[in-house]
């Protein structure tokens, strides 16, 4: 609820760095800590007081990014009201997301693990030693991006609209959160964020469990896929756009879901059918869809986000107010959510598949491995398919938000 709460502060928030940025500015140091903490647990502790190191770090650092995610992705919809435009940006945004996401595993494949390969752990990547380096790396890279986005939008303060002036109360908050919300295409919007990243969040649970046991890859072949999606995600973030111009914004997500649906099962089901062998003759079969699954997810990204940019002009027609952190603080709360659910999923899968834990990929017989992607198809597909299904309940299309920018320009 952090993410709410945050999200309509920051709508409301008055100060001389405007509604947003002293939000932004706050989080930067908070962030790059607990994140570096999360990775270095003290020497010597037992599980249950890992347990709840690792769990109160975790909130901890969730609650820290809310102070910069949210009012950092509520500044698109101010930046520019076109159509268009929202979807550029929000394209860029992914497109810096996904970049430097994906160069800390490819960093980690193909120069953190081998430097930590040992003569009793011959994968670099089961071992803990080599996680601790990641902590270093990746909380001076958050910190360095948070702070880069936050002053390199600050010249933008003056021209951003400010909250009036008006008294609180914590009824009238929640009374205002709840009309806000209650939108039939922000409902849509929100189901099918809701579906497409607990089907994220299943798939990136379980990809080293594909990678590693169900295809049998080495690592530097993990390192050259992961190192692919630069370019996959580059176009995934640059077709978005042209999509939703050509087709309009809940066109282009419908068909790109439809895709994706396609596409993703393809090579597991080739091999689950004893079409397709896992190992070096299966790599650029594997490696070619999911560069086109990396696109699918990419470009919806994208577009779901421009299309709740468009609702803060319906919402503002229907309320009289801005309401940019509230949408995407629901959009935010979203991803934590359903992050944690694909987690569940997936580790239900695993269960369901009967995986032994601490195996390595010669102590897996191939029977669990079927019983992996047998579990795993049906319910990605399912997924998949509520979210495609919802997307028909969005309402906003490009004539609506011109009608809507209309109405209020005559305000």
């Amino acid at each position: 609820f952090a993410d709410l709460i945050v999200g309509y502060w920051s709508d409301n928030f008055r100060s001389r760095f405007g509604r947003r940025h002293l939000f932004m500015y706050a989080s930067a140091v908070p962030v790059a800590v607990s994140y570096f903490l999360l990775w270095n647990p003290p020497a010597g502790w037992g599980k249950d007081q890992l347990f709840w190191y690792v769990l109160v770090l975790a909130v901890a650092t969730r609650i820290f990014i809310t102070f910069f995610e949210t009012p950092n992705a509520a500044l698109a919809p101010e930046l520019s009201r076109d159509y268009d435009q929202r979807s550029n940006l929000q394209s860029y945004r992914s497109f810096f997301g996904w970049t430097f996401g994906n160069a800390m595993t490819v960093i980690m494949f193909i120069a953190v693990f081998p430097a930590f390969v040992t003569a009793a752990i011959p994968n670099g990547q089961f071992n803990r030693d080599a996680y601790s380096v990641y902590g270093w790396i990746s909380s001076g890279v958050i910190l360095a991006a948070i702070l880069i986005s936050t002053f390199g939008t600050h010249d933008q303060v003056p021209k951003l609209q400010a909250p009036p002036q008006r008294k609180m109360s914590l009824g009238l908050i929640f009374r205002e959160m709840f009309y806000t919300l209650a939108n039939r295409s922000f409902l849509a919007i929100f189901l099918m964020a809701m579906f497409a990243f607990v089907a994220a969040g299943l798939g990136a649970a379980l990809s080293v469990y594909f990678t590693t046991y169900f295809w049998g890859f080495r690592s530097e072949q993990i390192g050259l896929i992961t190192l692919a999606i630069f370019f996959s995600a580059t176009f995934g973030a640059v077709v978005a756009p042209m999509l939703s111009k050509r087709l309009g914004k809940k066109r282009a997500a419908i068909t790109l879901g439809v895709v994706g649906l396609l596409f993703s099962p393809i090579a597991i089901l080739l091999r689950l059918l004893g079409v397709l062998q896992p190992g070096d003759g299966a790599f650029w079969i594997v490696f070619a869809l999911g560069q086109v699954d990396v696109v699918m997810v990419v470009a919806l990204q994208v577009l779901i986000a421009s299309m709740i940019s468009d609702l803060v002009e319906q919402s503002e027609v229907k309320t009289g107010r801005r309401s940019e952190g509230v949408f995407f603080a629901a959009n935010t709360f979203v991803q934590k959510m359903t992050s944690g659910l694909g987690l569940m999923v997936a580790t239900l899968v695993l269960a369901l598949a009967s995986f032994p834990a601490g195996a390595t990929p010669e102590q897996v017989p191939d029977s669990v491995l079927q019983a992996l992607g047998w579990w795993y198809l049906p319910i990605m597909a399912l997924l998949r398919i509520a979210m495609i299904a919802v997307i028909f309940l969005y309402s906003l299309d490009r004539a609506a938000h011109e009608e809507n920018l209309r109405k209020l320009g005559q305000r």
